[in-house]
């Protein structure tokens, strides 16, 4: 079995954050940062080089796969803020068709400003997907 990239590290997620170089998608962070560990109640770990992570989850995939995993996580790209929630919580459409200014991937969510979206609704999407997370 080969060996994830993408997996927890003893890296700093203070100097992680604090060296995003454009001032408002390092602030967006911060928020973002703060947000899901006030929602999962883990502390941020870096996982590979340039995601934060919160919680840990074991996936086992149908096709026998399996891995370790953050529950929730983000990274602060060039384009846009990433963040990563679960993809099969009920509530996701609904709170997505609420959110405000943003794209989707299956998995991924892309914010290119926090002032675009609705915080309330953001945090609901995080909790949503934290607590699929944890009852799987």
């Amino acid at each position: 079995m080969a060996t994830l990239k993408t997996a927890p590290t003893t890296a700093s997620v203070d100097d992680f954050l604090a060296a995003v170089p454009d001032e408002s998608r390092r602030r967006d962070a911060i928020a973002v940062r703060d947000l899901m560990r006030q929602v999962t109640g883990e502390p941020p770990t870096m996982w590979g080089d340039a995601i934060v992570g919160f919680g840990q989850q074991h996936l086992r995939y149908a096709s026998g796969r399996e891995l370790d995993w953050f529950l929730v996580g983000f990274s602060p790209r060039k384009a846009a803020t990433t963040l990563y929630l679960g993809e099969g919580f009920p509530e996701k459409e609904q709170l997505m068709a609420r959110l405000g200014r943003h794209t989707a991937g299956k998995g991924c969510l892309y914010v290119k400003r926090l002032a675009d979206v609705d915080l309330d609704v953001l945090t609901e999407l995080v909790r949503a997907s934290v607590a699929q997370a944890r009852a799987e």
